[in-house]
This record gives C-alpha cells, sequence and structure tokens, in this order.
C-alpha cells in the first residue's frame, strides 16, 4: 500500500508517459507473462530475458517472442499493439532441472516460418541449440561443462553468420563456437594467439575441428555483457572490473576503453550508426561514449540505483549527413569525414531513423539526435536525447577549445607549487584517419605538473531540468556561453552538492566506513581467530588496492570526474513496475519492458494503439495500476 501524500504518487506506478511525440501507453491487454499471470517469486532466480525474431509469416503476423522466468522458457506468437495476448497457448514451453536459463538469442538469417534457431545460455555453463517451432532440441555445447563451469551471461550469434555465435561466462571469458562442431570429451588445450591491455585471445588446439574456436579472456570478474556494433566488425564488452572495452572482432585488437564511475559496467549498446556506445551499471549512471574520440563525452544521471539494460531507440534517432557549423571544435567538425562504418551510415539513414527531427529544447530543427532508454533496479525507465549540443558544443574557436579551470582548494599541489592558482588550460584536438586523437595540453601558469590529462571542452547541459539555473540566478541553456569562471563554479557546486543526490554513491561511503569501523572492531574480539584475521586483512589489502587503482583512473580519459563531462538530466523517469527491470527493447510501433515478477509490457507509441484494453477486460493483469 502506497504511503499517503507524496510518497502515494512517487510509489504509484505509471501506465503512461509523455514525450515529444505524444503519449505513450502501457497495454495491460498485451502483457505477457507466465499462464496463470501469477508475479513470480524472484528471490534466488536469473534476470528475466526477452529475445525477438520475425519469421516472416505471410499472414502478416510474423513476430515471435521468447522469455525466461526462473525454471521456465516460453515461445508465443507476439502480437504487439494489434491483438491481445493469448497465454493459455504457447508454441513451446520448457521447464529445465538443476539449472535455469539466464539469457538466449534468434538467429534472424535462418529463421522461417516452419524453423528457428534459438541459443539459450544457462546458470550453469551450458548453452542449448533449440528449435522451438519444431520443439526439437539441436546441440548442447559445453554440456560436460569442461569449457567453461561458470554461468552463462550472454549469448549472441556473430552477424551475418548462420553457424557460429559467442558466449561470455561469469568467469570473464568469452568463447567462439560453430554450432557444425562438437565440443570433444577434454577440455580444451589453447595456444596463445594475442594479448594486450587486460585481455588475451588463446586459439583452441586440436587435431580436427572442435568448440570452441576462440577464447577471450577479458578483465578481471565477470564479462556481463557483449555487443556488436551495427556492421559487426567491433565488439563492445561491459565487465564487472568497471571497464569497457571495445574490440575489432576478427583482429581481435582493442580499440578503445572507459572506465565506470565506480563498480561494474552491467549492460552495453551502440548507436544505431555505431558511432556511440552507452554503458550502464553500478554507478547508477549511463555513460556516452565516442567511438571515434574513444572517450566519455557525457553522463546521464536519473536512476536511484543499479542499471540494468541500456538500448537505442533506432525510431527516434535521426542522424542527418550535413557536416556541423564551421564554429564546431576541430575533432567534432571532422566527426562526419572520418568515421566510416560499413553498412552502419546506411542504417542510421534508414527508413527505421524516420522519426521527428525536431529535437531540440527551443523548437529550432537540429541534424543530430540520439535518443536512447535505460532500465534498472530502481524500477523506473528513462529516456535521453542525445543532441547536437552534447556531441558538438558550440565554441568561440573552431579548432581550439580554451576555457578556465579553477582548480580545487583541496587537491594537492604539484611538487614545486607553493599555491593553487587559476589556471589557464588551451586544448588543442587533432584527429587523423585510423587513429585515436592527440590531445596536446598547454598550461599559462607555472604549474605545469598540476595536470596530466587534457581537459575537455565546455560544458554544456542536456534536458536541464526547470530549477537548473547560473551563477546568477538565470535559466542555463544547452548553447549558452557563461564565463570560464562562472561554468567552474557551477560544476564545483554540482560536485559539492549535486552529487549527494546519487544514491548509491552516499551508501557506498556509509557502508564503506561502517565496514572499516565493523573490521577494526571485530579485529579486537578475542575470539577471532588468526586463521580469520588474516582472511580480513587480505580482503581490506584488496579493497585498498581496488581502491587506489580507482583513484588512478579518475580524472583521466579513462574515467573523467563529474564535472569534466556534460551531465544529461532524462526527458521521462518513471517508475513502471514493483520488481526490478530487466527488459527494454524499442520496436516500430512500441517499446518492450519487463520486470522480475515475469510480467512483459508493451508500450504503444503515440499513434500506434490497436486494440484498447476496454475491448479485453478479462485480460487485466493483477497487480496493474491504471
Amino acid at each position: 500500500m502506497a504511503a499517503e501524500g507524496g510518497g502515494k504518487e512517487m510509489n504509484e506506478i505509471k501506465t503512461q508517459f509523455t514525450t515529444r511525440e505524444g503519449v505513450y501507453k502501457l497495454l495491460t491487454h498485451s502483457e505477457y507473462s507466465r499462464p496463470n499471470r501469477v508475479p513470480f517469486n524472484s528471490q534466488g532466480s536469473n534476470p528475466v530475458k526477452v529475445s525477438f525474431v520475425n519469421v516472416n509469416d505471410q499472414s502478416g503476423n510474423g513476430d515471435r517472442i521468447c522469455f525466461n522466468v526462473g525454471r521456465e522458457l516460453y515461445f508465443y506468437i507476439y502480437k504487439g499493439v494489434r491483438k491481445a495476448a493469448d497465454l493459455s497457448k504457447p508454441i513451446d514451453k520448457r521447464i529445465y532441472k538443476g539449472t535455469q536459463p539466464t539469457c538466449h538469442d534468434f538467429n534472424p538469417l535462418t529463421a522461417t516460418a516452419e524453423s528457428v534457431s534459438l541459443l539459450v545460455g544457462f546458470s550453469a555453463g551450458q548453452v542449448q541449440l533449440i528449435d522451438p517451432i519444431k520443439k526439437e532440441t539441436s546441440k548442447l555445447f559445453n554440456e560436460e561443462r569442461l569449457i567453461d563451469k561458470s554461468g552463462v551471461t550472454c549469448v549472441r550469434w556473430v552477424p551475418g553468420s548462420e553457424s557460429l555465435f559467442l558466449v561470455s561466462h561469469s568467469s570473464g571469458s568469452l568463447y567462439l563456437y560453430n554450432v557444425e562442431h562438437t565440443c570433444g570429451t577434454t577440455p580444451p588445450h589453447y595456444q596463445l594467439l594475442k594479448q594486450g591491455d587486460g585481455y588475451a585471445v588463446h586459439t583452441c588446439k586440436s587435431k580436427s575441428a572442435r568448440n570452441p574456436l576462440l577464447r577471450w579472456t577479458v578483465g578481471e570478474g565477470a564479462l556481463n555483457e557483449f555487443a556488436f556494433s551495427p556492421d559487426g566488425k567491433f565488439l563492445a564488452c561491459a565487465s564487472q572490473d568497471g571497464f569497457l572495452r571495445v574490440f575489432g572482432f576478427d583482429a581481435a585488437e582493442l580499440h578503445g576503453t572507459m572506465k565506470s564511475y565506480f563498480g561494474g559496467l552491467l549492460c552495453v549498446c551502440w548507436s544505431p550508426d555505431g558511432r556511440y556506445i552507452v554503458a550502464g551499471g553500478e554507478d547508477d549512471l549511463v555513460t556516452v561514449w565516442s567511438f571515434s574520440d574513444c572517450r566519455v563525452i557525457a553522463r546521464g544521471h536519473g536512476h536511484k540505483s543499479w542499471v540494468s539494460v541500456v538500448a537505442f531507440d533506432h525510431c527516434t534517432t535521426s542522424v542527418e549527413d550535413s557536416d556541423p557549423p564551421a564554429e564546431f571544435s576541430g575533432s567534432d567538425e571532422e566527426f562526419h569525414e572520418q568515421i566510416h562504418f560499413a553498412g552502419g551510415r546506411d542504417r542510421a539513414n534508414s527508413s527505421q531513423s524516420h522519426l521527428s527531427k525536431r529535437n531540440s529544447t527551443d523548437g529550432r530543427p537540429v541534424s543530430v539526435t540520439y535518443r536512447f532508454g535505460s532500465v534498472g533496479q530502481d524500477t523506473q525507465l528513462c529516456l535521453w536525447d542525445l543532441t547536437e549540443d552534447i556531441l558538438f558544443p558550440h565554441l568561440p574557436l573552431s579548432r581550439t577549445r580554451t576555457h578556465t579551470n579553477v582548480m580545487s582548494a583541496t587537491s594537492p599541489p604539484a611538487t614545486g607549487s607553493a599555491t593553487n592558482t587559476t589556471t589557464t588550460i588551451t586544448t588543442t584536438t587533432t584527429n587523423t584517419p585510423g587513429t585515436n586523437g592527440n590531445n596536446t595540453v598547454s598550461s599559462s601558469s607555472g604549474n605545469s605538473g598540476a595536470l596530466s590529462n587534457s581537459v575537455p571542452a565546455p560544458l554544456p547541459r542536456s534536458n536541464s531540468l526547470p530549477h537548473s539555473t547560473g551563477p546568477a540566478g538565470g535559466s542555463t541553456t544547452p548553447n549558452s556561453h557563461m564565463s570560464s569562471k562562472g561554468s567552474s563554479i557551477i560544476d564545483s557546486a554540482f560536485i559539492a552538492t549535486g552529487v549527494s543526490k546519487f544514491a548509491t554513491l552516499s551508501l557506498h561511503d556509509t557502508r564503506k566506513e561502517r565496514h572499516e569501523k565493523d573490521h577494526k572492531r571485530n579485529h579486537s574480539m578475542g575470539h577471532i581467530s588468526s586463521k580469520s584475521s588474516d582472511k580480513l586483512n587480505q580482503l581490506s589489502s584488496a579493497a585498498r588496492t581496488a581502491k587506489a587503482d580507482a583513484a588512478k583512473t579518475l580524472g583521466t580519459l579513462l574515467c573523467p570526474r563529474m564535472e569534466e563531462v556534460p551531465l544529461l538530466e532524462p526527458l521521462v523517469c518513471k517508475k513502471i513496475a514493483h520488481e526490478r527491470l530487466t527488459v527494454l527493447i524499442f520496436l516500430e510501433d512500441c517499446l518492450v519492458t519487463a520486470c522480475q515478477e515475469g510480467f512483459i509490457c508493451t508500450w504503444a507509441r503515440p499513434g500506434k494503439v490497436g486494440l484498447l484494453p476496454s475491448q479485453n477486460p478479462t485480460n487485466s493483469p493483477s497487480g496493474t495500476v491504471v
């Protein structure tokens, strides 16, 4: 029962929300779940996941949906916004013993009305290839768990291939399989193929062809999710060590990296044209990373807990190939000319990317807008717009970025520096094809050692809330120009006050302090054995090491400080479920979300509502607030 007053409003489950395109409405009649519609007791279960495929059915109803709930896997005809879901007639239903489905993926190349190829990963490490239309199980990979004993975190067909697929595990390993090969009866032997910073690639040594073809070891800890670029040439990996790593897939070469503000990265996705990557995780943020510049260009703050899923909306994303105006910075001005994704540009300008180009807060037409969404464990759905004021900041000089950076009084001075003074930094960015850009920093003061990293461009704010004001109380617009000193003061003020809004940040620090106090208290207790004491010392040492490593990356290009990059605010931020959200998928006429209770919800886009809920009142799910 929701609390009275403001608490009631905050805890209410929203059934519609409004954007500039219109009103998105929850279609309660189009909800998918287990046939009994009873909320699933999700404690200890793997996240609910959803996969779609179109089988090119001549009837015009070719969409199929697969989802897992606990030990169960369901396969239905997906009727979307057109007709009510009939949960009494699944095409296929499977219940597993001793293991749970964790993820799945259809192969769109081989899908027909008579057959589909569906890969299913499991918590015990196996991968199953099934055909839910024929109700057959074709093959089981890693059956004896000789390849990897840890759970499967993500499985994907390699784009453009009918036989190759990629599987990641919580061990941090990534394996390339061929459906035509067996896995062998003995553990595989590997030979190093390539090694780099934070990763290694091995081939499988065998006289005959066997799986896996390759093993990638990426980072430390679990590899939580990976995603192929739209053209299939690059692979983005989100790891528990907090790093985003982007590889050239065929060459197995590291293209670039990014570090989360803190904690692990849980999800990752590409923009439809392959120019940007968005990642989310345990820092409660969404982070936008530029593929060409290999740097963080923005962060989004709207969630109050871990971000579970990020996804781009290809229908509301619009990209025009017109060159940016001359006042843009050098690296951004050359951006359109230097990034060439075979097929990526076609995707961005295809019929899928056809929606509104009215993407500016002041009503003027803009040439670039990316819409993406995120859902999290806070049960909230957030929608974000990444517009040209963030992608191409308006600056007074065409190829030079200049602004004043007020050094923090709490920062230790550089060696030989007696005082912290206001320092003017000039950053010149130069991009050449095939490189990540060179950043040269010159300082007008004598504290040349005080800064080891280039200072980014002035910080525009996107989608500013009404209460966002400048230093004098005036409104702050994305393209407004404040004095350098004023800009720095605002950013410093955000660090002093705004960061406290991050629920997990403050909780994290509080828990850490409490843990250290408890550790000291327990350490003095006589009943703790020396073995336990040694273990505690080891854990404490590991925590200090991790903290030191995080401190090394903070403030660098890998992980800019909060005041060094623009902060996005969500267009929409609504509570839409009782349990944590685990799915967000954008389709042509709707978007689909799912929560850990096992309810898969369809939200009709503006003007796309088909069958009204009142036409099918018997299918209204329990617990839905209308």
